[in-house]
């Protein structure tokens, strides 16, 4: 008997998903709940086991494959079909050539949904074109060479690579923030003579969500033609990786201790760094705290992390001189940035807010 596989619903109103690794490989035998694939979302990477026991019959998807939920994965069990269309399509609607079947006879032939699209668009018969790839598999690059079109013949020079994974989803994320979030920046200087620099992000991230409380405009989200006021403080916390940039979250960052909140900010980030990060631990952020750490300049203009409506961001701390009661003094100084969306902030009230974050700052107790 054979088990489709499609791809599920992961919740979060996510309608596709990055194929990012195959765990396994036609011909496979695998157990129920075995790791099968990864799949890389708009949040994070999640490890998707085996719905059933059995042979490894086809993979349809190859990774780095964007495909919509329901899209047929793998086949385990029973005969694969060559004609497997993706989800939405039902098999009648496809061409022969562009379901991998040469008209007038049944002649089969394994090529990815990718590629059969590549010869529906090029007038290929898949039949006709003989595969180099694994498994007798046809390649783009076979499509593309029966047609006369070879794939060097659309290259110029250097070498290419194809966008995936965290990094496609950071394309496609910053370049929506930018398009859609008309932003500004407004910086200030804070002395951080009161912070032990040891826990300067989860003390930045407590002194935030309190005065977050006073500026609900900060803590919301744009939803049309409606601003929506958010009751929680959970504050993203931008961490890079070896894969990228990924955001998670610190819950209740308004009502915990600066111990608690170091405590599981430190945890967030080995996770992050080591690609285990849940994907709810990714979720429902309403604001976004980032530090570059030893990386940071004297000053940057952090993004705002869409759907939220600001970002703080805290720049190079370091021995300046300053002017005290009359006197130059030395003191452990940095900028603090606040970004924000300029149709939901005003600037006026950006400014206060940080300043009001600043003076939690300098205070001796934040």
């Amino acid at each position: 008997m054979a088990y489709e596989f499609k791809l599920p619903d992961l919740g979060e109103g996510l309608t596709e998903g990055e194929v990012a690794r195959w765990l396994v490989a036609e011909g496979d035998e695998v157990a129920e709940d075995q790791p099968l694939v990864e799949i890389q979302t708009d949040k994070t990477t999640v490890e998707i086991p085996s719905p059933a026991a059995g042979t490894v019959t086809r993979i349809f998807v190859e990774a780095g494959e964007v495909v919509p939920v329901g899209t047929v994965l793998v086949v385990i069990g029973g005969e694969a079909t060559a004609d497997q269309p993706r989800a939405g399509e039902p098999a009648s609607s496809l061409p022969a050539m562009s379901r991998g079947l040469s008209p007038g006879h049944g002649q089969r032939v394994q090529a990815t949904p990718l590629v059969r699209r590549v010869a529906g668009e090029l007038g290929v018969d898949l039949a006709s074109v003989d595969a180099t790839g694994p498994g007798g598999r046809i390649t783009e690059a076979d499509v593309r060479a029966a047609a006369g079109a070879s794939v060097e013949s659309t290259q110029t020079e250097g070498r290419r690579e194809k966008v995936r994974g965290v990094r496609r989803q950071i394309v496609q994320h910053l370049t929506r923030a930018h398009r859609e979030v008309p932003a500004v920046t407004y910086v200030e200087e804070c002395d951080f003579s009161h912070v032990e620099l040891g826990l300067l992000l989860p003390t930045v991230l407590r002194a935030t969500a309190l005065t977050l409380r006073e500026f609900p405009e900060l803590n919301a989200r744009l939803e049309g033609d409606e601003i929506v006021y958010l009751d929680r403080h959970d504050l993203g916390v931008a961490v890079q990786t070896e894969q990228g940039l990924v955001v998670p979250v610190v819950r209740s960052c308004d009502t915990r201790t600066i111990d608690e909140l170091r405590a599981d900010v430190d945890a967030l980030a080995e996770k992050a760094r080591a690609g285990k990060l849940a994907p709810e631990e990714l979720r429902g952020s309403t604001f976004t705290v980032t530090s570059a750490g030893k990386l940071a300049g004297l000053l940057v203009t952090p993004l705002v992390n869409h759907p939220e409506v600001g970002i703080l961001g805290v720049h190079r701390i370091a021995p300046r001189p300053v002017v005290r009661d009359g006197e130059i003094v030395v003191r452990p100084m940095g900028n603090i940035s606040v970004t924000f969306d300029h149709r939901v902030v005003d600037g006026a009230r950006a400014a206060q807010f940080a300043l009001a974050v600043i003076a939690r700052l300098e205070s001796p107790s934040p």
